[in-house]
This record gives C-alpha cells, sequence and structure tokens, in this order.
C-alpha cells in the first residue's frame, strides 16, 4: 500500500526566507527534493503544497526544525557582518558552512548574554573603540602591553597553540569570546560580531594556527573600530581599504612589532632566506613565514624578486591538500567543545546549571556534546 502523503499549508515568505537565509538556491533545492525549480517556484507561489516529508528533508538541510515552516512570518534576523573580502561578484554571498556558522555564532552570542545576565555578570566589552585617524602600530604597542605579551613572553610559548590560547584567555578577561569552527577558508577566515554583548570573533579551524592568530588580531582591530565584519585577513594583502589595512597593520605591529622584527632578522641576516632559519624563528615568535618575509621586504633585508619567489613557495607549501583533512571523530569531544567554544562560555553554562537556571539538557544541548563527556568539559575548562 502506498504511503499517503501529508500536504502542508505553508506561507510563501517563510519559504523563500528559510531558502534565502540558508545560502541554497532554488535550483540546490529541487535537486534535493528531486523535483524541478519550477515545483519550488510553485511552493513559493502557493500554487502548489509540499509535502511533510519534503520539509523533513528541507530541516535537515537547512538545520532548521520543521516548526520553522508552519510560521507565519520570517523570524527578524541580525544583519550579516560587512563583507571586507572583496571577493569578486561575491559580495554578501556566503557558502552555506559559513552561514551556518554564522547562525550558530548568533545563537551563542544570545545565549553567552542570557546566561550572564542571570548570574549578574557584566557582558560589556572591556575594549575601549578608537577611530581609524589612530596609528595601528601605536595601537598594537598599547595593546601588546595591555596583554601582557614580552618579547620573552611569546619566545616561551612552546608552540604556536599555546600562543592562540594565552590570547583567548586575555580576550576571554576582556568580555569578547573567541570561537573556532569549521569554515571553508576560501570563503572566510574569520569575522566579528561587535553590535551585542558579548562581543564575538570567529575564526576557521580550516586556517593554520599561526593563519588563525593573526586573524584574531585581525578581527581584534575590527572590534577597536567598532564593526561587524567578515573577511579574509591575509599578512601579505595589499589593502586598497583603509579599515583593512588599519586591521592589518594592526595584527602585524601587535605579533612582531617593527623593533623586535630588527632584531631577530639582524641575527640571522646572513642565511635569511634558508629553510630552517625561516622555520626556526616562525617556531621561535610562533608567527608565520609570510609575516616574516614581509617584515624582510619592508626592513629591506631582502629584494621584492626575492620576496616574491619566496612568498609563492610557501604560499604553496601550506594549501590545504583535498582529502587530506582530518578524519572525523578524531578529536575527543570534549577537547573539541572547549577549543570551539572556550573556557569562559563552559564556565558559563556550568554555573548556570549549579545555580538551576538551566537544565542538564539545556547544559549538553548549548555545548553540542554528550552526557558522557559533560564532566570531563567541565574539568578542564581553566575558569
Amino acid at each position: 500500500m502506498a504511503r499517503m502523503q501529508i500536504l502542508v499549508d505553508i506561507e510563501p515568505s517563510v519559504l523563500k526566507w528559510l531558502i534565502e537565509s540558508s545560502g541554497w538556491t532554488e535550483e540546490e533545492v529541487a535537486k534535493r527534493l528531486k523535483t524541478s525549480p519550477q515545483t519550488i517556484q510553485k511552493f513559493i507561489s502557493k500554487e502548489k503544497k509540499p509535502t511533510y516529508r519534503q520539509l523533513e528533508e528541507l530541516s535537515i538541510i537547512f538545520k532548521r526544525p520543521v516548526a520553522s515552516f508552519l510560521l507565519s512570518k520570517p523570524i527578524p534576523e541580525k544583519p550579516k557582518p560587512k563583507d571586507y573580502r572583496m571577493l569578486p561578484n561575491k559580495a554578501n554571498i556566503f557558502n552555506k558552512k559559513t552561514i551556518l556558522v554564522m547562525r550558530k555564532t548568533r545563537k551563542l552570542q544570545e545565549l553567552g548574554k542570557e546566561l550572564s545576565r542571570n548570574i549578574a555578570y557584566d557582558t560589556g566589552s572591556k575594549i575601549k573603540r578608537v577611530k581609524i585617524t589612530e596609528n595601528p602600530e601605536t595601537m598594537a604597542s598599547q595593546y601588546r602591553q595591555l596583554f601582557g605579551l614580552t618579547d620573552e613572553r611569546q619566545r616561551k610559548f612552546k608552540s604556536a597553540r599555546e600562543l592562540l590560547n594565552y590570547l583567548r584567555d586575555v580576550l576571554e578577561e576582556h568580555n569578547i569570546f573567541l570561537f573556532q569552527f569549521s569554515m571553508p577558508v576560501e570563503d572566510a577566515r574569520g569575522f566579528v560580531f561587535v553590535d551585542e554583548t558579548p562581543n564575538v570573533i570567529v575564526v576557521s579551524t580550516k586556517d593554520t594556527i599561526e593563519a588563525r592568530i593573526f586573524s584574531i588580531m585581525h578581527e581584534l582591530g575590527h572590534i577597536l573600530l567598532g564593526e561587524s565584519v567578515i573577511d579574509l585577513p591575509d599578512v601579505t594583502s595589499v589593502y586598497k581599504d583603509d579599515v583593512e589595512r588599519w586591521c592589518n597593520e594592526f595584527a602585524s605591529g601587535f605579533l612582531l612589532p617593527k623593533g623586535l622584527a630588527k632584531e631577530v632578522l639582524e641575527q640571522n641576516k646572513v642565511k635569511l632566506l634558508q629553510r630552517e632559519t625561516l622555520k626556526s624563528m616562525s617556531n621561535k615568535y610562533k608567527v608565520s613565514k609570510a609575516m616574516l618575509l614581509l617584515n624582510m621586504l619592508k626592513l629591506r633585508y631582502i629584494s621584492k624578486e626575492d620576496y616574491d619567489d619566496k612568498l609563492s613557495q610557501y604560499k604553496t607549501e601550506i594549501l590545504p591538500k583535498k582529502g587530506k583533512g582530518t578524519k572525523g571523530g578524531s578529536v575527543a569531544p570534549d577537547v573539541k567543545c572547549l577549543s570551539e567554544v572556550g573556557n569562559k562560555f563552559v564556565s558559563l553554562v556550568a554555573n548556570n546549571y549549579d545555580k538551576n537556571y538551566i537544565t542538564y539538557t539545556d547544559a549538553l544541548s548549548y555545548l553540542s556534546i554528550k552526557s558522557k563527556s559533560f564532566d570531563k568539559v567541565l574539568s578542564k575548562a581553566r575558569k
């Protein structure tokens, strides 16, 4: 006996909103439902009703509850960040994964505010806004001092990951959340939301640790300037836009101040372009080889020709290999959770759970973990 199809009456504006906000095209939706684009158009124009089974399928690919298709009107959403990616013909057009990360981040930002309010914790940023007329290198020096990042401390970190974790701790102390999620690096390397508190920086786990560190400081520059943006931070990019240029100079000045760069390059000037020298300097100061090469060029230790040659070699080496990514399930759930949302968010959830503001089920949902990982996550959170 054939299964009876249940037809569902949906509001056209709601379906249109759900499709557009997902990053899917009508053609892609049609293909997924094994129907035609014309049928999708008829759903939107209300000439035809979708089946409940089709809505279930759409809820899976859009990562939305089925109930969202039954709304009487679209839910107002906060605007997407300003697009500074400078990608040809892609202004405000994002990869589906990037869109999902932006949606997830907005949800976590709202939760962070709500959970903080429950325990009377102020979410206001402790970072003062600055004007773009301020010198970015001067601001970088001030924030390096404020964050306690001395040359010696930078050298003593055993790895770039240790520096990233240190910066995350300091940012959290200043009421800035740092989240790390998987996004295609050709679509977005980072974004920042400053229109609500707590302010949030997001970087892509598809990037190298050194690249993530640079993106973090670049996005902090945007927080200083008070603008929510999404972009592709690259230390070697020559930006025409004043804002992106300012943030790049701020990030570079923070991670490798001119005085420190001169000292490091002078000590190694006889063999600067040797592979082992570049590797050693990169490991010592936890910055990318690209940043070192750019400083060599700016400080006139190498020619433009040598710079271009070495940079092209380096960029070829770090290109992500298709099919060579980390296999799913190789990272323990508790480690993944802390890497993604950080100690401060985990602690907020734990404090709210301890004080009965949220249920155990809520806590698991907010942290995207299962019960067997809950105690491990809490024990590893340092705050």
